[in-house]
């Protein structure tokens, strides 16, 4: 008898998480539109455009969810939060998913209680500073005064860096990376530091970049990636697997251009999958069969992504580096669509 009276009670909690891990994805649809985290503006990962249109690295990842649920990309409410309030934001529901160049780390995924399902920028910190000052090396820093955005992982880099190299600074805390950019031209910190990509764009809106370098150093790991709450298993999945697609795409050669065309059936399962003309994917996450041709076709893949908003080829200027396929030498791919 106790032992089926336990069975029962494993039933009831796995009929509860069931129901939860539905929550999300029927009240988006039920909305009508996605919520997402995004930041307060970073150039070329989220901001707002002259029109008040958010254009970015990031917000493509936002527009693609949109698309794979609704096939239109433009049913997102953009939330913008800050370094010290955006995992509040998503455990307390404002937003349905954060992303927003969140590090992945051990404590925001098991004591904040966030999944982390995917890393959409290989990243790391960095410092940059003005070339006249004649520095080559952060190992010079000793001493400096250092504009560091609170509630990031940067600032227990930093004292880490520091005290490994047994150097001194004085920390300028500032709220957000607008803010962090202004203090440094006014001269209020010697240095800003934070992810490299980062730094770079803030760069790129100076009115004067080439007054200004990154240090060579790269102090830290950091794998940003979008964030959903811990629970909401179906809904993690959905997330995951839009972005996966993206990142599929750009190693299947499927691009803007060619879904169309391609989405009519190939000789490749896995694109005939991964585009909905065969198996059963999209039931699998409650969205149609063609949930990821819809998310490519309003974005591209992850490698048009990146070109268009923070690739070479744009003021931002960011390599792909870490961030190629891993086909070219980098650490991105998706599991397989099977």
């Amino acid at each position: 008898m106790k032992k089926t009276l336990i069975l029962g009670a494993a039933t009831l909690v796995g009929l509860a998480s069931a129901a939860s891990a539905q929550a999300t994805l029927e009240a988006v649809k039920a909305r009508g539109q996605l919520v997402c985290g995004t930041n307060t503006g970073l150039a070329g990962f989220a901001a707002p455009d002259a029109q008040g249109n958010w254009q970015g690295f990031d917000v493509d990842v936002c527009k693609a969810i949109a698309a794979a649920i609704f096939g239109d990309a433009s049913k997102v409410e953009y939330i913008p939060t800050t370094s010290a309030d955006r995992f509040e934001q998503l455990a307390s529901g404002k937003i349905d998913v954060l992303v927003r160049n969140s590090t992945w780390t051990y404590s925001r995924d098991t004591d904040l209680k966030l999944n982390f399902v995917g890393v959409n920028y290989y990243d790391g910190q960095g410092f940059m500073v003005r070339k006249d000052m004649n520095i080559a090396s952060a190992k010079e820093l000793d001493g400096a005064t250092i504009c560091i955005q609170t509630g990031t992982t940067t600032e227990l880099n930093l004292a880490d860096y520091f005290r490994i190299n047994g150097m001194t600074y004085t920390p300028v805390p500032v709220a957000t990376n607008a803010e962090g950019e202004q203090q440094f031209l006014a001269g209020a910190c010697d240095v800003y530091t934070t992810d490299v990509s980062g730094l770079a764009a803030s760069r790129a809106i100076y009115p004067n970049p080439d007054e200004f370098m990154i240090l060579p150093e790269v102090v830290s790991k950091e794998p940003l990636g979008p964030v959903v709450r811990h629970g909401d298993d179906n809904w993690g999945d959905l997330v995951r697997w839009t972005f996966n697609a993206l990142v599929s795409a750009e190693e299947l050669g499927i691009t803007s251009a060619n879904v169309e065309e391609l989405s009519k059936g190939t000789q490749n399962p896995e694109i005939n999958r991964l585009l909905g003309t065969e198996g059963t994917l999209g039931a699998m996450i409650g969205l149609e069969p063609l949930w990821a041709k819809q998310a490519i076709a309003a974005v591209g893949n992850y490698g048009e992504i990146f070109a268009r908003h923070i690739g070479e080829g744009t003021p931002i200027g960011l390599a792909r580096g870490l961030n190629a396929q891993w086909t070219q030498g980098g650490l991105m791919y998706s599991p397989p669509f099977r």
